[in-house]
């Protein structure tokens, strides 16, 4: 039996897959490559020495899914295939409310149909809105998304328990996380944007790498302790490993489970940049720029539920992101454009 990865060629689904891997486990990719590369299946082999099957397929596509699930025999879903660049988001709504809504109604059908009812969905932190006071806790109201693309997570997380309630035999586990950075210890894969990044990290690795001339800092007069935004920042390979253990949950009892992932810290951009230098030895040049419309103080979880159901809690430190982030760009300026 095999776990069915969407998005596995992506950031986070490559080292989920590779997580499952290491554990025996039998995966089955499923991509469409368009914001992703097919290199990274490569690069999973070389690090487990597994290969798991790739289709490059759009999952919205569910004559494509119906065919793969025919062929492979699933077990359960991880469902990380969505648009998910925050700021192109409200540049471009429909193209987000599209996919990413179409794209969860698609799987789940076609999951029904084969009597597959055991999903894990990557959901974000960006659900409990401006509204709510940090450390955000899984039991408060679900806020207000400050874009499109948060309100799409609002939107699945609805309809996966929506779906739960006309089938309770149903097992979903949401997982809503913070800022994941870092990559895999080995350098082979990592955070690899199209085009201008989303995130902090890449761009303090771009900049690193000679690619950028400085960072741009997005406001240092907010209520914090140095007045840039505070985060909560972790590392990828926990978060990967966190995806594995909301998996195992599922198999105890048909339910929906909501758990926040992160490290329950948080940590301010010019903390971050401050450390990626001391880390690296590598100078980090950057400008203070205005505050971006939308850009909250600081948020940063409480992860206590996910310790106390799936024994999980972030092992690694914010030294760990910064080196192992460095390892991966410096290996790979060009990310997976290399060979």
């Amino acid at each position: 039996m095999s776990i069915l990865v969407t998005g596995g060629c992506g950031y986070i689904g490559s080292h989920t897959v590779v997580e499952l891997l290491n554990l025996g486990k039998e995966v089955v990719i499923v991509d469409d490559l368009s914001n992703a590369s097919a290199k990274v299946v490569d690069r999973i082999e070389e690090i487990t020495g597994k290969r798991p099957s790739f289709y490059q397929q759009d999952v919205v596509d569910k004559d494509g899914l119906r065919s793969i699930f025919k062929k492979e025999q699933i077990e359960a879903s991880i469902h990380f295939a969505a648009f998910k660049a925050v700021g192109e988001s409200v540049q471009k709504p429909g193209a987000y409310y599209e996919n990413n809504i179409m794209s969860i109604l698609s799987l789940v059908e076609v999951m029904a149909e084969f009597d597959v009812k055991k999903i894990v969905f990557s959901s974000s932190a960006t659900v409990y809105g401006s509204l709510n006071p940090s450390p955000y806790k899984e039991d408060m109201p679900v806020g207000v998304p400050t874009s499109p693309y948060g309100q799409t997570k609002v939107m699945c997380e609805q309809i996966l328990r929506d779906i739960y309630i006309s089938d309770n035999n149903w097992s979903i586990s949401l997982l809503r996380y913070f800022n994941p950075i870092g990559a895999h210890e080995s350098g082979l894969i990592g955070e690899d944007p199209s085009g201008i990044p989303n995130n902090l990290m890449p761009f303090i690795a771009q900049v690193a790498v000679g690619k950028r001339e400085f960072l741009n800092i997005f406001g240092d007069d907010y209520e914090t302790q140095d007045g840039t935004c505070v985060r909560d920042y972790i590392h990828v390979v926990d978060l990967a490993k966190g995806h594995v253990k909301a998996l195992d949950k599922l198999n105890q009892a048909p339910d929906v489970y909501t758990y926040n992932l992160g490290s329950g810290q948080g940590t301010s951009v010019l903390e971050l940049v401050h450390t990626f230098v001391a880390v690296t030895g590598v100078d980090i040049p950057y400008k203070m720029a205005p505050r971006r419309a939308g850009d909250l103080a600081s948020f940063y979880a409480n992860a206590d539920k996910a310790l106390a159901d799936l024994n999980w809690k972030t092992e690694k430190s914010i030294e760990d992101m910064c080196r192992d982030t460095w390892n991966w760009q410096s290996k790979n300026p060009n990310g997976y454009e290399n060979q």
